[in-house]
């Protein structure tokens, strides 16, 4: 029972062109003061600002793009490749040889607060993807991807649904788990198999916990995802279209950056975010980005967290008519950097198709390998760029 509807509510909201886009960037910048408006959907006012259009376009033609490489040719896995092994396969979010059981399931992908209330956040260290985008009021909220998640009696707080956590969640052909939406979110649940703290399932998925005070104290379970999902009758197997979202490295090999357009040393990484503060500090000792926030270390409730992989993903965006409310593009190419092992390159990305995932780039179009582990996805305005910061070992950008 998967909704697939959905295309031309988006296609409203930022029309043909920004749709049909295929462009990489070439990435002297991003185009910083790209706010979208975002026209209305039905019942509601248009956005206050006009589109601009992304700086810097170069069109790849079809010569210009790489060729399929062959089975083994390459320092990263193809998706042909994924097979089950002694019981385990290759995990679609980290790369990892996972359990089959864990492996070919659906993931969930759980709203969480930010708030300092709500603080630690359930679950966290066991996501294989986290996205962390802003949301109204200055404050942030991440989105958690899991896929190892049976055993955990308490994961959360979750928190409501925004429209481009639902974009997200649709790349990784995920269920999606929250606790109400905006208005303006709401009809784009359809285009998503959610489990919503709203609906009807809300009193068999979530719970209140008597340790902290509503609205951050609405969890969930792996006991209880479970049993809703089976309730809602969704499937639990990916589309068979689905073959993944990120290249990884091959067992045994790690991706160095050094030979990458652009590469800059990045032992500091600070989105920008106002109210948290954000930042990510590299350890050559276990070659992980350890996380900070709100002044210390940002502990999850099975300890600090880390990523393997970081991305800073650039997006246009505007609000919804005279509210607070973002709308934040998630389909229009803009730029970027990716992170990892100490080094950051400048990328560029690309959504293929409204629903599918979205592909990263150096500055010679050469799609982006992680290496196995956590990825953890910032997004943030293009109208934010000049407040975002990557740093080397001294200090310097």
């Amino acid at each position: 029972m998967r909704s697939r509807r959905g295309w031309r509510q988006w296609f409203g909201l930022w029309g043909a062109a920004a749709l049909s886009m295929a462009a990489a960037l070439s990435l002297t910048g991003c185009s910083k003061e790209a706010a979208v408006a975002p026209a209305p959907t039905k019942g509601t006012e248009a956005a206050t600002e006009a589109p601009t259009p992304a700086a810097d376009i170069t069109i790849y033609s079809d010569e210009e793009k790489q060729e399929e490489p062959d089975i083994g040719d390459t320092d990263y896995y193809l998706p042909e490749e994924r097979e089950e092994e002694d019981g385990r396969i290759r995990s679609y979010l980290t790369g990892q040889m996972v359990d089959v059981s864990k492996g070919n399931r659906r993931p969930v992908a759980v709203m969480m607060s930010n708030d300092k209330e709500a603080r630690p956040q359930y679950g966290i260290n066991r996501a294989g993807v986290v996205y962390e985008a802003p949301v109204e009021g200055g404050m942030n909220r991440y989105m958690a991807i899991l896929e190892d998640y049976d055993d955990l009696d308490r994961i959360g707080s979750v928190r409501s649904c925004r429209t481009y956590y639902t974009y997200f969640a649709r790349e990784f052909d995920a269920i999606y788990a929250h606790y109400g939406q905006s208005t303006f979110a709401k009809p784009y649940l359809d285009n998503v198999d959610n489990i919503n703290g709203l609906d009807a399932i809300g009193g068999t998925a979530y719970y209140r916990s008597k340790d902290k005070k509503s609205p951050h104290n609405a969890y969930t379970s792996g006991e209880r995802l479970q049993k809703s999902i089976g309730i809602l009758g969704y499937s639990q197997e990916y589309d068979p279209s689905y073959k993944g979202h990120y290249l990884f490295a091959r067992d045994g090999m790690e991706v160095s950056l050094d030979d990458r357009p652009g590469v800059m040393d990045a032992a500091v990484l600070k989105p920008g975010y106002a109210m948290n503060q954000a930042t990510f500090r590299y350890d050559e000792s276990d070659g992980l980005y350890h996380r900070y926030q709100y002044g210390g270390v940002h502990e999850g409730s099975e300890g600090p967290i880390t990523a393997k992989n970081v991305i800073f993903q650039y997006c246009q965006s505007g609000y919804y008519a005279t509210t607070e409310y973002l709308a934040i593009n998630v389909h229009t190419s803009e730029c970027g950097y990716f992170m990892t092992g100490g080094k950051a390159i400048p990328i560029s990305w690309e959504k293929d198709g409204e629903f599918g995932v979205t592909h990263y780039y150096d500055l010679d179009h050469r799609e982006v390998v992680f290496n196995q582990g956590q990825t953890w996805v910032c997004i943030i305005s293009t109208r934010d760029f000049d407040k975002s910061q990557i740093l080397g070992k001294d200090g310097a950008q």
